[in-house]
């Protein structure tokens, strides 16, 4: 793809319901500019994946849509075919329609766990918050070095995606806060703006009590806003952080892979990234 059918693709993300980021295009591409593949049908664009390889181990597929009046005839099995071969033998991950489980099984994928979308209106007021035992700060991303960021960062996507990060949290309009413990980053979030409303992703945080300040000065960004947080439902604190905001679920996803699921520390992941590139 070029940039242009990047934001194509996001545009049809859009028409399916899935609500993507103003931004997501420009991030999303930065994160491997190889892994973003186009199907077409004489000469006009019918369908769209990415496939994006983090490094030699590990990609993850998203965006994987075909137009309405062009489906049913094998043009999706091909782009799809496309992408799975461009990953080769890494680990592929995804997050993927329910109803598609059993398809993505024919591939060799296997459920991990499910991902729920939540959403609401941002309050002003953070409902019966969780106690600290320690002060936490909360400041600005970019008062953070980027080095102590990726490194946090790799504890929870457990590869370097550098160059995606740098392009997330300066997307425009974007809000990224950082929490500090006695000097150490012990969580971070970002904020996006999106087609409605917006999405808090990632929210990382070492213990509730974090994930509650973060998610609070966050959300304070927006009052009265819809927010949306995806939330791995292997992680019940973040369930009950969800609905202590007043957030209902609106969506959920499968994710799976194609080979052992990553030791990712689901307990502390309060918020995914994004579905399509995980």
């Amino acid at each position: 793809m070029t940039a242009d059918e990047v934001a194509l693709a996001i545009d049809w993300a859009a028409r399916e319901g899935w609500n993507p980021g103003l931004h997501d295009a420009q991030s999303f591409r930065v994160a491997d500019p190889n892994g973003f593949f186009v199907g077409e049908w004489r000469g006009e664009p019918v369908g769209s994946i990415s496939a994006v390889a983090y490094d030699d181990h590990f990609g993850f597929i998203g965006l994987y849509i075909v137009k309405p009046e062009f489906r049913g005839k094998g043009l999706g099995l091909r782009i799809w075919q496309h992408a799975i071969a461009y990953l080769g033998p890494r680990n592929i991950g995804l997050d993927g329609v329910v109803q598609q489980q059993a398809n993505y099984r024919k591939s060799g994928f296997q459920l991990a766990y499910r991902n729920i979308r939540f959403q609401g209106l941002a309050q002003t007021q953070m409902p019966n918050p969780v106690s600290a035992s320690q002060t936490i700060d909360v400041s600005n991303l970019t008062d953070v070095s980027f080095e102590q960021l990726a490194a946090y960062d790799r504890q929870f996507f457990l590869m370097s995606r550098a160059a995606f990060l740098r392009a997330w949290i300066a997307q425009p309009g974007a809000v990224a806060l950082a929490a500090i413990i006695e000097g150490r980053m012990r969580g971070y979030g970002v904020l996006r703006l999106c087609r409605e409303g917006r999405k808090i992703g990632p929210l990382f945080a070492d213990t509730e009590a974090i994930a509650e300040q973060l998610f609070g000065a966050l959300t304070a960004q927006c009052h009265g806003e819809t927010v949306a947080l995806d939330v791995p439902e292997t992680n019940s604190t973040a369930i009950a952080l969800a609905e202590r905001h007043g957030m209902t679920r609106v969506f959920e996803t499968a994710r799976m892979y194609t080979g052992v699921p990553p030791d990712t520390p689901i307990e502390r992941l309060f918020g995914v990234t994004t579905f399509e590139l995980g």
